[in-house]
């Protein structure tokens, strides 16, 4: 039997952004929650920043702006810590080189 998704995890005039791309709107697009229905299948509709409306969108395609810039931190952090690890690397291959010759 199918899971019921009767949380609901974001209230009317709520501020939210988009969690990924959906038809016609990219990922971090902000927009603001015009309305919440359904009983066994939570659902929104949403009037984005650019002036798009999607309605039947789950609690999954949405997320608080505070949590879009943390996810977004987080992710410019991996790309750092992977760029640093490479230089490190690349370092110790130049000296390792470099002390064999």
């Amino acid at each position: 039997m199918a899971q019921r998704n009767d949380d609901v995890l974001f209230k009317q005039h709520q501020k939210v952004v988009a969690a990924h791309d959906l038809p016609g709107i990219a990922a971090g697009t902000k927009g603001k929650i015009l309305l919440i229905n359904g009983l066994s299948w939570v659902r929104y509709r949403v009037l984005f920043e650019t002036g798009v409306e999607r309605g039947m969108l789950n609690a999954t395609d949405l997320t608080t702006p505070a949590e879009w810039d943390a996810q977004q931190l987080a992710a410019a952090n991996e790309v750092r810590e992977v760029e640093r690890a490479a230089r490190r690397a690349a370092m110790v291959a130049e000296a390792t080189e470099g002390s064999a010759a």
